[in-house]
């Protein structure tokens, strides 16, 4: 399957009109493996422009954020063919350096293709990203961190334009926070760059490692990934690998959810359970019975749920922002008062004026958002404010009374493949219309 501008024209209509039918009172059982991350294949797949020849990446997740990332390399002039699940990318036709506009802002992680572009290339033209609306995502931190590194940037009505006169160079960088965006995008700057490149309070998330280890397998001298200090040392080219996508923490996270949510028992495989350590305790602390064994995560919820009286969003190893609508949904069902502070994004309660239609009672002040548990939730026709906050919705219809509709599906289907497919086979009952 090759990527390129009609498969998204055909694609888009459609995709506007779909909703999920959920059927509420089902418990789910089973087994269910996870896919890979798309916060990992997207940096993955722009990372593929700094190796010459043919990268070859295995557990690669079919969703609308990993194809249009395809559709970006396919602008640059790479070949970009998928496999099942595995997707190869030949840099052999590499010549633009600039990606439209609508392209861009098909996702927020477009951005990451700068700090690529700009290492192999020495130029780059991009506008500024889309994606879910969470808040302000400022990208200054990748601009002036480019910018210490030689980088030359103009920006005029939303289009960066940006060179390299003399070349990348290796700098000293201590970021004000630890970026997920910003430390890929030094690094994927740094690894082609004339000397050595540190960054201080660099994001220690497992994607960062798992760009790292790829980067690494390309002929790449990184090291320091897992701590806030990263070193990067730039070497003269790249060379293309075979590499295995990280499995999905965020969906695995949503799966032992679907599970508690309806009073179900779930194993779910193809997991790194030490990428789960700050979510797995909250589980538990609901009154779950959680094992992690191997690859594989066991949740059991036969008792009453339970509120949790404090969880705060923290970068990692901290509970994950992504993570936080999804507990959300489970806590309205649980006995009590729980209380989730967001740290991370200013926007990302928006899922709870939906969830308050299913007769939720929650309610948020500022960065607090206050769950008080309710015996019933009920189905209604509700809309998708984002990713997570659409996957918060699909939890919670999963155990409501009655039928739930939820619109805008496409956002869920930038993070989860055919999530219906996934959860009807533990015993959910969704369809997809429209």
């Amino acid at each position: 399957m090759l990527y390129g501008q009609n498969e998204r024209i055909a694609r888009k209509e459609d995709d506007d009109m779909q909703k999920l039918a959920i059927e509420g009172g089902k418990i789910l059982n089973g087994e269910l493996a996870v896919h890979g991350a798309k916060n990992s294949a997207l940096p993955l797949l722009a990372a593929c422009v700094l190796a010459r020849g043919e990268t070859v990446l295995h557990n690669c997740p079919r969703l609308s954020d990993v194809f249009a990332a395809c559709r970006i390399l396919s602008q640059l002039g790479c070949k970009c063919q998928r496999n099942g699940s595995t997707v190869a990318v030949n840099t052999d036709g590499l010549v633009n350096f600039d990606v439209p506009d609508e392209l861009m802002r098909e996702m927020r992680s477009s951005i990451v293709f700068l700090g690529a572009i700009l290492g192999r290339l020495g130029k780059c033209r991009l506008s500024f990203p889309g994606g879910c609306e969470l808040g302000p995502r400022p990208i200054d931190m990748h601009i002036a961190a480019l910018k210490r590194m030689g980088a030359v940037i103009h920006e005029e009505y939303g289009i960066l334009d940006c060179t390299v006169p003399k070349g990348l160079s290796g700098a000293k960088i201590t970021l004000p926070f630890p970026s997920v965006g910003a430390t890929e995008n030094i690094m994927l700057a740094a690894v082609l760059a004339k000397g050595e490149t540190v960054i201080h309070n660099a994001a220690r998330e497992p994607e960062i490692s798992d760009l790292a280890d790829f980067l690494n397998a390309c002929g790449a001298k990184i090291k320091g990934c897992g701590t806030d200090r990263i070193t990067i040392q730039g070497v003269a080219e790249l060379h293309g690998c075979e590499f295995a996508v990280m499995p999905d923490r965020i969906v695995a996270a949503t799966y032992l959810a679907a599970a508690a949510i309806t009073g179900g028992e779930i194993r779910v495989t193809h997991v790194r359970p030490q990428d789960l350590d700050s979510v797995l305790p909250v589980f538990e602390q609901m009154g779950c019975s959680v094992y992690a064994y191997g690859a594989s995560v066991y949740l059991s919820a036969k008792k009453p749920l339970k509120a949790v009286k404090n969880i705060r969003t923290m970068p990692y190893p901290g509970f994950p922002t992504d993570a936080q609508a999804i507990v959300m949904a489970v806590l309205c069902k649980a006995r009590g008062t729980s209380v989730i502070v967001e740290t991370i994004f200013e926007n990302r309660f928006r899922q709870i004026d939906e969830l308050c239609r299913m007769g939720a009672d929650a309610k948020a002040e500022g960065k607090v958002a206050i769950i008080d548990g309710v015996k019933t939730l009920y189905g209604a026709t509700v809309r998708a404010t984002d990713l997570r906050g659409g996957a918060c919705l699909v939890l919670a219809g999963l155990a409501a009374q009655g039928q739930t509709i939820v619109e805008s599906v496409k956002l869920i289907d930038r993070g989860y493949e055919s999530i219906e497919d996934s959860l009807n086979a533990a015993g959910a009952k969704i369809l997809r219309i429209g």
